[in-house]
């Protein structure tokens, strides 16, 4: 090679890491104002590498329920792709590089909500146990592999500086002939018709333009049977799951059956996006993600057959009346412990899949209880929560009278009061 040659960066499957993520920044996704739902991240991205952008917005939904940084994610597309028109992103427009749509004021907001959305996803549980790191890796990783594979097509092409007006053109120097001819005066005595100039052209003395080159077409591909595969693995995933399950083995919970099937649907998902397949999947992806949602919300093992339907009402004056635990999976559950003798010590549990629980305590004595609920209002002893997911009230209340009462009311649905009698 001479030392003339100029480097021609590579792109497409033979560019190498550094290549790929530098021409990723180059040819981002541009945010389309048309055909968005929010602010164009998933539309962008969907146009620029040719998916459909409602797998986009499942994915980014599923990173939020499931892994906590979806919102994250969407904030920083949002601040640094720029929009259809614009030459530079929301940051750029900040920081000076270029003029953005966008105010910088908006900016500076995107930038503080960042930190938040950041926060938020760092202090869930997803985070704790490693689900969520592995999740935002798995999604820059697919990002990745969908620009070394198909970075080449759609590239969006940048708005081009304006062209500065020619000073002199033969529109004009014919007008000004011809002006002057109609003066009576002809400084070259011949008819400025036949003038004969070289390289004379009607865009005003300027070399033609050529026109940019456009983007090179998505190439056809058959279509694909990812799809049908996909479902049929999802199916015996969640099968086997279940039957393990019932069989009595602990990990393979109902929560655990939804994650794994839902896991192999977005698995289908992202592959199904390199051949441009699997949009079935997302009938499927949708309910399995709200199922999901609500089984890790709601705790759903307090719902079962033995637990009985219909009001429990209990009012036990000795120790030995006191069961071990109080159960229905709908209906309303009363206790009443302050009958109770002088002295008492018991523990007890009170679960109740869909209705409210209340129970009475004796006055002076020593309580150590812990409340939860699903979905609803808790009073636990004066301590008060209310709205939807677990939240667990727990801690210990003196008493001098020498009873001794450790109590646990967890609820599914419903309202959770634990007084004094």
């Amino acid at each position: 090679m001479s030392g003339s040659e100029t480097h021609v960066p590579k792109r497409g499957p033979a560019a190498g890491f550094e290549e790929t993520v530098k021409d990723f920044w180059r040819s981002r996704p541009v945010r389309p104002v048309a055909g968005r739902k929010f602010a164009g991240v998933a539309a962008g991205i969907g146009y620029r590498y040719g998916i459909d952008p409602t797998v986009v917005r499942v994915a980014l939904v599923a990173a939020t329920v499931f892994g906590g940084f979806g919102v994250f994610v969407y904030l920083l597309g949002w601040l640094f792709l720029p929009q259809e028109g614009d030459r530079v992103s929301a940051f750029e427009g900040l920081i000076g590089r270029g003029r953005a749509s966008s105010s910088p004021a908006f900016a500076v907001l995107l930038l503080i909500l960042l930190f938040p959305g950041l926060t938020w996803t760092l202090s869930g549980g997803w985070m704790t146990d490693g689900t969520g790191l592995i999740g935002f890796a798995l999604m820059a990783v697919a990002l990745y592999l969908l620009h070394r594979n198909r970075g080449q097509f759609n590239r969006p092409s940048m708005p081009g500086p304006a062209q500065p007006a020619a000073a002199f053109s033969m529109a004009s120097a014919s007008a000004a002939t011809s002006t002057a001819t109609e003066g009576g005066w002809d400084p070259l005595a011949a008819d400025p018709s036949a003038w004969d100039l070289p390289n004379a052209s009607p865009s005003g003395g300027m070399p033609p333009q050529t026109p940019p080159p456009s983007a090179a077409p998505m190439p056809r591909r058959r279509k694909s049977k990812i799809g049908a595969a996909t479902f049929g693995i999802a199916v015996l995933v969640g099968g086997v799951g279940t039957v393990l399950g019932l069989d009595g083995e602990p990990w393979f919970t109902a929560q655990h059956v939804v994650g794994l099937t839902l896991g192999v649907v977005g698995i289908g998902l992202v592959a199904g996006s390199f051949v441009r397949g699997g949009r079935g999947l997302i009938g499927l992806a949708v309910p399995l993600a709200i199922v999901g949602m609500a089984l890790t919300t709601v705790p759903f093992e307090n719902f079962s057959v033995k637990g009985g339907v219909g009001d429990l009402t209990a009012t036990p004056s000795q120790v030995s009346e006191v069961l071990p635990e109080y159960h229905r999976s709908a209906g309303d559950i009363n206790v009443d412990l302050t009958k109770l003798p002088a002295g008492a010590s018991v523990t007890t549990k009170v679960s109740n899949g869909a209705g409210n629980s209340t129970v009475l305590v004796p006055a002076d004595a020593e309580v150590k209880v812990s409340c939860e609920t699903g979905a609803g209002d808790v009073d636990c002893l004066g301590q008060s929560r209310s709205g939807v997911g677990e939240d667990t009230i727990d801690f210990t209340a003196p008493g001098d009278n020498g009873q001794k009462i450790t109590l646990q009311v967890k609820n599914g649905v419903g309202n959770v009061e634990v007084r004094r009698g």
